[in-house]
Protein backbone atom coordinates (compact mmCIF):
# COMPACT_ATOMS: atom_id res chain seq x y z
CA UNK A 1 0.00 0.00 0.00
CA UNK A 2 0.89 3.21 -0.34
CA UNK A 3 1.89 4.65 2.94
CA UNK A 4 1.79 8.25 2.02
CA UNK A 5 -1.38 7.98 0.60
CA UNK A 6 -2.77 6.51 3.95
CA UNK A 7 -1.40 8.78 6.20
CA UNK A 8 -4.34 11.06 5.54
CA UNK A 9 -6.93 9.10 6.29
CA UNK A 10 -8.87 8.89 9.29
CA UNK A 11 -9.30 5.92 11.43
CA UNK A 12 -12.91 4.37 10.50
CA UNK A 13 -14.50 2.24 13.50
CA UNK A 14 -16.39 -1.10 12.59
CA UNK A 15 -20.01 -0.20 12.99
CA UNK A 16 -20.01 -1.53 16.67
CA UNK A 17 -17.00 0.92 17.93
CA UNK A 18 -18.90 3.67 18.60
CA UNK A 19 -19.92 4.67 21.61
CA UNK A 20 -22.99 6.33 20.64
CA UNK A 21 -24.16 3.86 18.70
CA UNK A 22 -23.31 1.04 20.98
CA UNK A 23 -25.58 2.78 23.35
CA UNK A 24 -28.47 3.35 20.93
CA UNK A 25 -28.16 -0.64 19.59
CA UNK A 26 -28.65 -1.73 23.30
CA UNK A 27 -31.90 1.08 23.81
CA UNK A 28 -33.52 -0.38 20.74
CA UNK A 29 -32.51 -4.10 22.21
CA UNK A 30 -34.33 -2.96 25.62
CA UNK A 31 -37.26 -1.58 23.91
CA UNK A 32 -38.11 -4.79 22.63
CA UNK A 33 -37.49 -6.81 25.48
CA UNK A 34 -41.03 -8.56 26.11
CA UNK A 35 -40.51 -8.95 29.35
CA UNK A 36 -39.22 -5.50 30.50
CA UNK A 37 -39.67 -3.05 27.60
CA UNK A 38 -42.46 -0.19 25.87
CA UNK A 39 -45.42 -2.38 24.78
CA UNK A 40 -45.67 -0.05 21.76
CA UNK A 41 -42.62 -0.98 20.58
CA UNK A 42 -42.51 -4.66 21.35
CA UNK A 43 -45.74 -4.80 19.54
CA UNK A 44 -44.32 -3.35 15.78
CA UNK A 45 -43.29 -5.27 13.01
CA UNK A 46 -41.73 -4.44 9.36
CA UNK A 47 -44.95 -3.65 8.25
CA UNK A 48 -46.31 -1.05 10.97
CA UNK A 49 -42.64 0.49 11.30
CA UNK A 50 -42.18 1.11 7.58
CA UNK A 51 -44.71 4.13 7.45
CA UNK A 52 -42.82 5.94 10.14
CA UNK A 53 -39.46 4.81 8.57
CA UNK A 54 -40.84 6.85 5.32
CA UNK A 55 -42.27 9.28 7.07
CA UNK A 56 -38.55 10.51 9.27
CA UNK A 57 -37.37 10.54 5.35
CA UNK A 58 -39.55 13.17 3.92
CA UNK A 59 -39.16 14.84 7.31
CA UNK A 60 -34.96 14.78 6.53
CA UNK A 61 -35.80 16.51 3.24
CA UNK A 62 -37.96 19.17 5.13
CA UNK A 63 -35.07 19.93 6.94
CA UNK A 64 -32.54 20.30 4.22
CA UNK A 65 -35.27 22.32 2.08
CA UNK A 66 -35.43 24.78 5.05
CA UNK A 67 -31.83 25.47 6.08
CA UNK A 68 -32.37 24.26 9.57
CA UNK A 69 -29.39 22.17 10.35
CA UNK A 70 -30.06 21.62 14.15
CA UNK A 71 -33.71 20.08 13.16
CA UNK A 72 -31.94 17.97 10.05
CA UNK A 73 -28.84 16.60 13.11
CA UNK A 74 -32.17 15.34 14.81
CA UNK A 75 -34.26 13.93 11.69
CA UNK A 76 -31.48 12.35 10.71
CA UNK A 77 -31.33 10.43 14.38
CA UNK A 78 -35.06 10.04 13.82
CA UNK A 79 -34.33 8.36 10.73
CA UNK A 80 -31.28 6.20 12.01
CA UNK A 81 -33.44 5.02 14.59
CA UNK A 82 -35.74 3.71 12.15
CA UNK A 83 -32.75 1.47 10.90
CA UNK A 84 -31.74 0.29 14.08
CA UNK A 85 -35.36 -0.87 14.53
CA UNK A 86 -35.53 -2.61 11.24
CA UNK A 87 -32.50 -4.41 12.35
CA UNK A 88 -32.97 -5.44 15.75
CA UNK A 89 -36.42 -6.74 14.34
CA UNK A 90 -34.56 -8.84 11.97
CA UNK A 91 -31.71 -9.84 14.44
CA UNK A 92 -34.51 -11.30 16.71
CA UNK A 93 -35.51 -13.54 13.87
CA UNK A 94 -32.10 -14.40 13.10
CA UNK A 95 -31.97 -12.47 9.93
CA UNK A 96 -29.10 -10.24 10.09
CA UNK A 97 -28.13 -7.79 12.70
CA UNK A 98 -26.80 -3.74 12.39
CA UNK A 99 -23.20 -4.67 11.46
CA UNK A 100 -24.45 -6.88 8.50
CA UNK A 101 -26.97 -4.25 7.45
CA UNK A 102 -23.39 -1.57 8.08
CA UNK A 103 -20.81 -4.02 6.87
CA UNK A 104 -23.07 -4.77 3.34
CA UNK A 105 -23.26 -0.87 2.48
CA UNK A 106 -20.11 -0.27 3.02
CA UNK A 107 -18.85 -3.28 0.75
CA UNK A 108 -21.05 -2.14 -1.65
CA UNK A 109 -19.91 1.21 -1.79
CA UNK A 110 -16.63 -0.02 -2.50
CA UNK A 111 -18.15 -2.45 -4.93
CA UNK A 112 -19.73 0.05 -7.25
CA UNK A 113 -17.20 2.81 -7.15
CA UNK A 114 -14.26 1.02 -9.04
CA UNK A 115 -12.84 4.57 -9.91
CA UNK A 116 -12.61 5.74 -6.25
CA UNK A 117 -11.67 2.39 -4.67
CA UNK A 118 -9.17 -0.60 -4.26
CA UNK A 119 -10.98 -3.68 -3.61
CA UNK A 120 -9.90 -3.69 -0.28
CA UNK A 121 -11.38 -0.18 0.07
CA UNK A 122 -8.58 2.08 -0.20
CA UNK A 123 -8.77 5.40 -2.18
CA UNK A 124 -6.85 5.45 -5.43
CA UNK A 125 -4.34 7.78 -6.13
CA UNK A 126 -5.78 11.11 -7.07
CA UNK A 127 -7.04 12.10 -10.15
CA UNK A 128 -8.33 8.51 -10.66
CA UNK A 129 -12.01 9.12 -10.11
CA UNK A 130 -14.42 9.61 -13.51
CA UNK A 131 -15.33 12.74 -13.68
CA UNK A 132 -18.42 13.06 -15.39
CA UNK A 133 -21.44 12.09 -13.49
CA UNK A 134 -22.97 10.41 -16.58
CA UNK A 135 -20.35 7.82 -16.65
CA UNK A 136 -20.79 7.30 -13.02
CA UNK A 137 -24.21 6.13 -13.50
CA UNK A 138 -23.67 4.05 -16.33
CA UNK A 139 -20.74 2.47 -14.57
CA UNK A 140 -22.78 2.21 -11.52
CA UNK A 141 -26.22 0.57 -13.41
CA UNK A 142 -23.79 -1.55 -15.37
CA UNK A 143 -22.30 -3.24 -11.77
CA UNK A 144 -25.82 -3.62 -10.51
CA UNK A 145 -26.33 -5.49 -13.63
CA UNK A 146 -23.48 -7.34 -13.01
CA UNK A 147 -24.34 -8.24 -9.14
CA UNK A 148 -27.71 -9.47 -10.19
CA UNK A 149 -26.73 -12.05 -12.74
CA UNK A 150 -24.16 -13.17 -10.83
CA UNK A 151 -26.57 -13.63 -7.35
CA UNK A 152 -29.05 -15.70 -10.34
CA UNK A 153 -26.54 -16.84 -12.96
CA UNK A 154 -29.83 -18.80 -14.46
CA UNK A 155 -32.27 -15.85 -14.34
CA UNK A 156 -33.61 -14.26 -17.52
CA UNK A 157 -32.24 -10.90 -18.99
CA UNK A 158 -32.89 -8.34 -16.00
CA UNK A 159 -35.19 -5.93 -17.09
CA UNK A 160 -32.85 -3.05 -17.85
CA UNK A 161 -34.74 -0.50 -15.82
CA UNK A 162 -35.79 -2.73 -12.81
CA UNK A 163 -34.88 -2.16 -9.15
CA UNK A 164 -36.77 1.53 -9.04
CA UNK A 165 -38.67 1.20 -6.41
CA UNK A 166 -42.41 1.09 -6.37
CA UNK A 167 -43.18 2.67 -3.34
CA UNK A 168 -41.31 5.76 -4.60
CA UNK A 169 -43.64 8.69 -4.80
CA UNK A 170 -44.85 9.12 -8.53
CA UNK A 171 -42.91 12.25 -9.52
CA UNK A 172 -39.89 11.24 -7.75
CA UNK A 173 -40.04 7.64 -9.25
CA UNK A 174 -40.32 8.59 -12.70
CA UNK A 175 -37.31 10.93 -12.49
CA UNK A 176 -35.42 7.94 -11.94
CA UNK A 177 -37.08 5.52 -14.22
CA UNK A 178 -35.98 8.45 -16.81
CA UNK A 179 -32.76 8.90 -15.79
CA UNK A 180 -31.85 5.00 -15.56
CA UNK A 181 -33.22 4.83 -19.43
CA UNK A 182 -30.70 8.04 -19.82
CA UNK A 183 -28.06 6.23 -18.91
CA UNK A 184 -28.81 3.56 -21.76
CA UNK A 185 -28.98 6.43 -24.10
CA UNK A 186 -32.31 6.74 -24.80
CA UNK A 187 -32.93 10.68 -23.47
CA UNK A 188 -33.24 14.15 -25.52
CA UNK A 189 -30.22 16.03 -26.14
CA UNK A 190 -31.38 18.78 -24.51
CA UNK A 191 -34.11 20.42 -22.43
CA UNK A 192 -35.75 22.71 -25.05
CA UNK A 193 -36.16 19.34 -26.42
CA UNK A 194 -37.88 18.24 -23.45
CA UNK A 195 -40.19 21.20 -23.55
CA UNK A 196 -41.59 20.75 -27.28
CA UNK A 197 -42.38 17.43 -25.84
CA UNK A 198 -44.19 19.03 -22.95
CA UNK A 199 -46.47 21.10 -25.22
CA UNK A 200 -46.89 17.99 -27.33
CA UNK A 201 -48.16 16.29 -24.08
CA UNK A 202 -50.07 19.47 -23.37
CA UNK A 203 -51.75 19.58 -26.44
CA UNK A 204 -52.85 15.71 -26.26
CA UNK A 205 -54.12 16.49 -22.81
CA UNK A 206 -56.23 19.26 -24.29
CA UNK A 207 -57.70 16.65 -27.02
CA UNK A 208 -58.97 14.35 -24.62
CA UNK A 209 -60.37 16.82 -22.36
CA UNK A 210 -62.57 17.78 -25.65
CA UNK A 211 -63.09 14.24 -26.56
CA UNK A 212 -64.78 13.48 -22.96
CA UNK A 213 -62.80 9.83 -22.15
CA UNK A 214 -61.68 10.01 -18.75
CA UNK A 215 -59.16 7.20 -19.69
CA UNK A 216 -57.70 8.46 -22.24
CA UNK A 217 -57.15 11.77 -20.20
CA UNK A 218 -55.98 9.97 -17.52
CA UNK A 219 -53.21 8.28 -19.55
CA UNK A 220 -52.15 11.94 -21.29
CA UNK A 221 -51.88 13.32 -17.91
CA UNK A 222 -49.55 10.96 -16.94
CA UNK A 223 -47.53 11.50 -20.55
CA UNK A 224 -47.04 15.04 -19.28
CA UNK A 225 -46.30 14.40 -16.06
CA UNK A 226 -43.61 12.34 -16.78
CA UNK A 227 -42.56 14.50 -19.51
CA UNK A 228 -41.45 17.18 -16.81
CA UNK A 229 -40.36 14.97 -14.47
CA UNK A 230 -38.23 14.33 -17.73
CA UNK A 231 -37.74 18.62 -17.83
CA UNK A 232 -36.87 18.56 -14.16
CA UNK A 233 -33.93 16.13 -14.67
CA UNK A 234 -32.45 18.00 -17.69
CA UNK A 235 -32.77 21.25 -15.72
CA UNK A 236 -30.76 19.58 -12.96
CA UNK A 237 -34.00 20.52 -10.71
CA UNK A 238 -35.43 17.78 -8.51
CA UNK A 239 -39.22 17.14 -9.39
CA UNK A 240 -40.25 15.96 -6.03
CA UNK A 241 -38.22 19.46 -3.93
CA UNK A 242 -39.57 21.96 -6.93
CA UNK A 243 -43.13 20.47 -6.43
CA UNK A 244 -42.76 21.03 -2.90
CA UNK A 245 -41.77 24.28 -3.08
CA UNK A 246 -44.29 25.27 -5.66
CA UNK A 247 -47.14 23.73 -2.84
CA UNK A 248 -45.67 25.53 -0.05
CA UNK A 249 -45.75 28.66 -2.25
CA UNK A 250 -49.27 28.22 -3.26
CA UNK A 251 -49.98 27.96 0.16
CA UNK A 252 -48.16 31.21 1.64
CA UNK A 253 -49.91 32.91 -1.24
CA UNK A 254 -53.39 30.94 -0.73
CA UNK A 255 -52.90 32.47 3.18
CA UNK A 256 -52.19 35.67 2.32
CA UNK A 257 -55.14 36.05 -0.43
CA UNK A 258 -57.20 35.42 2.28
CA UNK A 259 -55.60 38.41 4.54
CA UNK A 260 -56.13 40.71 2.19
CA UNK A 261 -60.02 39.14 1.87
CA UNK A 262 -60.59 40.52 5.18
CA UNK A 263 -59.15 43.39 5.22
CA UNK A 264 -61.63 44.50 1.81
CA UNK A 265 -64.52 42.83 3.86
CA UNK A 266 -64.60 39.89 2.19
CA UNK A 267 -63.63 36.52 3.36
CA UNK A 268 -63.43 32.88 1.79
CA UNK A 269 -66.44 31.08 0.65
CA UNK A 270 -68.24 34.25 0.33
CA UNK A 271 -66.58 36.10 -2.13
CA UNK A 272 -66.71 35.91 -5.67
CA UNK A 273 -63.96 35.30 -8.41
CA UNK A 274 -63.25 38.79 -9.48
CA UNK A 275 -62.53 39.40 -5.65
CA UNK A 276 -60.48 36.71 -4.84
CA UNK A 277 -58.27 36.88 -7.84
CA UNK A 278 -57.59 40.77 -7.09
CA UNK A 279 -56.80 39.60 -3.08
CA UNK A 280 -54.67 36.85 -4.74
CA UNK A 281 -52.45 40.06 -6.98
CA UNK A 282 -52.02 41.65 -4.09
CA UNK A 283 -50.78 38.58 -2.10
CA UNK A 284 -48.04 38.29 -5.37
CA UNK A 285 -47.26 41.80 -5.18
CA UNK A 286 -46.66 41.55 -1.31
CA UNK A 287 -44.19 38.73 -1.98
CA UNK A 288 -42.00 40.93 -4.57
CA UNK A 289 -41.67 43.91 -2.16
CA UNK A 290 -38.36 43.79 -0.06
Amino acid sequence: MNDARDSSRPEIPAAGDSTALRRLLRLMADLRDPGRGCAWDVRQTFSTIVPYTIEEAYEVADAVARGDRDDLRDELGDLLLQVVFHARMAEEEGAFAFDDVAKAIGDKLVRRHPHVFDADGTPLPAGSALRDPAQVEAQWAAIKAQERAARDPGAAAPDPLGGVARALPALARAEKISRRAAAYGFDWGNAAQVIDKVREETDEVAEALAAGDPQALSEEIGDLLFSVANLARHAGIDPETALRDGTAKFERRFAAMAEHLKAAGGELGRSDLAALEAAWQAAKRDERQP
